[in-house]
C-alpha cells in the first residue's frame, strides 16, 4: 500500500532528526576535551562564523530577494538566533570547563526533550499523549541506565554543580529555540532562515569573544583544532540544523524533541567504532529502551495509521 503524504512526512522527519543526533551525538565529548585547548565563547565564535562563512555563498540570492520579509521579522529572528546559536552551544562549551562528559550528557540529553514537550504543550498546543508520555519516561530511563552503567548508586552520587546549571540552561534555552523554529514563517526559505540566523547569533556572539581572548590565553592552533572546529562549523551546525529544523516542520517540536534521547546512545557506538570501547550488556540493554520508548512515544502517531 503506498504512503500517504501524513506517513511520509513522519518517515522523512524520523529519518532528518536521527541524522541530527548522529551528528550532534560528539558535541558533548567535544565540549569537555576542547575545554583546555580552546576557551568556550571563542570556540562557539569560531564554529558559528565558519558556518556563516561557508553557507554564504549558496544563500545570499535568495538573501537579496527574501530581505524585506526578514526585516519584517527581525524580533522573530533576533530571539531564535540568540536561544539556538548565541547561548545553546556556547553554554554547553562553557559547562565543559566545570563539570564532567557524563554531567554534560546526562543533563542535557534528559531534560532537552522534556522542556521542549513542556513548551511545545504550552504555547503550540501539540498534543501530549499517554503513550507520548510513557515513551518519554522510557526513554529518559533508558538513558539514564546507560551513564549508570546499571548501577543506582551512581546516580545516589550525583550533585549538581556550576556546569550542571550551565547545561540546564542550555537545553532549556534550546527547547525555546524548537518552539521558535515551529513558528518560522512560510514565506522564509530554509536556507535563508539558517543563514539569517547563524550570522545574527555570530554578531551576538562577537563582544563576547572580544572580552574573552583579551582575557585568555592565545589559542595553539593545530590540525586537532582545526579539524574540530570544521567538525562543528559544517556539520554540527549547516547539516544537523537544517535536518532538525526540516524534521521540526514535518513531526513537531515535540516530535522531533523527543529523538534528542539517541544523542547518548550513538555518542556510545562511536565510543565502540573508533576508541574502541567496549560494547556491554548496560549498553544493549539502554538502546533498546530508548528505541523501545521513541517507538511507544510515536505509535499513536497518524504515520502508523492506515491512509
Amino acid at each position: 500500500m503506498p504512503l500517504s503524504a501524513t506517513q511520509k512526512n513522519f518517515y522523512t522527519g524520523a529519518v532528518l532528526a536521527v541524522i541530527t543526533t548522529i551528528i550532534w551525538s560528539g558535541n558533548y565529548v567535544i565540549a569537555k576535551g576542547i575545554s583546555m585547548e580552546v576557551p568556550p565563547v571563542t570556540l562557539a565564535f569560531y564554529r558559528w562564523a565558519l558556518a556563516s562563512i561557508c553557507i554564504a555563498p549558496f544563500a545570499f540570492k535568495k538573501f537579496t530577494q527574501e530581505k524585506q520579509l526578514i526585516l519584517q521579522n527581525k524580533q522573530y529572528i533576533f530571539w531564535t538566533a540568540l536561544t539556538g546559536v548565541t547561548i545553546f552551544n556556547t553554554f554547553i562549551y562553557l559547562a565543559g570547563h566545570y563539570t564532567s562528559a557524563i554531567n554534560l550528557a546526562l543533563i542535557g540529553t534528559t531534560s532537552s526533550p522534556v522542556f521542549i514537550t513542556l513548551l511545545a504543550a504550552f504555547f503550540l498546543k501539540e498534543h501530549i499523549s499517554r503513550p507520548r508520555v510513557i515513551g518519554m519516561v522510557i526513554c529518559m530511563v533508558g538513558i539514564l541506565f546507560l551513564l549508570s552503567h546499571g548501577n543506582l548508586q551512581t546516580l545516589a552520587r550525583f550533585r549538581f554543580s556550576k556546569g550542571d546549571v550551565l547545561i540546564l540552561i542550555s537545553a532549556f534555552t534550546f527547547a525555546i529555540y524548537n518552539i521558535f523554529v515551529r513558528k518560522k514563517p512560510a514565506a522564509i526559505s530554509p536556507l535563508v532562515f539558517l543563514f539569517t540566523i547563524f550570522t545574527v547569533g555570530t554578531i551576538c556572539l562577537f563582544p563576547f569573544y572580544i572580552f574573552e581572548i583579551l582575557h585568555s590565553a592565545p589559542v595553539k592552533w593545530n590540525t586537532h583544532i582545526v579539524v574540530i572546529i570544521l567538525y562543528l562549523g559544517i556539520g554540527n551546525s549547516i547539516i544537523a540544523f537544517f535536518c532538525w529544523n526540516a524534521s521540526i516542520q514535518k513531526l513537531g517540536a515535540s516530535g522531533t524533541g523527543l529523538f534528542g534521547n539517541l544523542i547518548p546512545v550513538f555518542s556510545t557506538v562511536e565510543a565502540v567504532l573508533f576508541l574502541g570501547e567496549q560494547f556491554t550488556t548496560v549498553h544493549l540493554i539502554s538502546g533498546l529502551l530508548v528505541i523501545g520508548g521513541l517507538v511507544i512515544a510515536n505509535i499513536t502517531t497518524k504515520a502508523f495509521k492506515a491512509s
